[in-house]
């Protein structure tokens, strides 16, 4: 649902250059082109996800646009590495990549489901290993974000946040209470989206920042839930077998 969003808001917003992320890659001419066929593959992408019977389709399409969102960042990566923003934007939008390769693989049974965990567990792990680091080397930044009517302090929950990313990251990377993590981590991206995003875009509609931020943050949480959904299934059928 939230792919399906971010393709409508970018429909209806009607503005390349309000394309933070991306209007640094794409040039003025291939630009609009390019995001408005992105917006429609998500929006068919986001949709078709919802039902069983085209849920592998509506799973390539959504990996793939997010893919080429996630390789478009490569060429600032190597032009400045030292940059971690960049590398925070990769794997941001690898993470949704990461979602829809597991709705895939799992409705395709090409994989068993011990390597599907393993590979899910994995790529996840690095993503939130990833949102660990930019929210340490921003966390002035993230502090910013945090409602100032929420106690003790912004910087607490900046910093907070941010050992939870990092807990979240090693329980995923050692298989160390994985599932507990990942529901957590599910719903501590779902409050950020809440706290964060929704007041700023109730307080200004106007900005397609805040559309799209808060799109993407639902939409990483869709990923996340995904994979709690693969690792609860997978311990439930685990101790089914025993």
């Amino acid at each position: 649902m939230a792919a399906l969003a971010f393709g409508l808001v970018t429909l209806v917003w009607h503005d390349y250059n309000d394309w933070v992320q991306l209007r640094h890659i794409l040039n003025a001419t291939d630009g609009p082109i390019f995001l408005y066929a992105a917006a429609a593959a998500q929006i068919f992408g986001g949709a078709a996800i919802q039902f069983r019977r085209t849920a592998k389709t509506g799973a390539v399409v959504i990996g793939a646009v997010y893919l080429v969102f996630a390789l478009l960042f490569v060429p600032r990566i190597v032009a400045a590495p030292q940059i971690y923003d960049r590398w925070g934007n990769f794997f941001e939008q690898f993470s949704l990549v990461t979602g829809a390769a597991i709705v895939y693989a799992r409705l395709s049974s090409a994989w068993t489901p011990e390597t599907l965990n393993r590979v899910g567990r994995i790529l996840l792990g690095i993503c939130v290993a990833s949102f660990t680091l930019e929210q340490a080397f921003y966390l002035d930044a993230t502090a910013s974000l945090v409602p100032k009517w929420l106690p003790p302090s912004q910087m607490f929950w900046a910093v907070t946040t941010t050992v939870a990313f990092a807990l979240a990251a090693v329980a995923l990377l050692t298989n160390r209470m994985a599932l507990l993590a990942t529901r957590l981590l599910t719903m501590m991206i779902v409050i950020f989206g809440l706290l964060v995003w929704i007041p700023l875009l109730l307080s200004n509609p106007h900005s397609h920042t805040n559309w799209s931020e808060g799109a993407e943050t639902f939409a990483i949480a869709g990923a996340a839930w995904i994979l709690a959904d693969l690792l609860g299934g997978y311990r439930l059928n685990g101790y089914r077998a025993r």
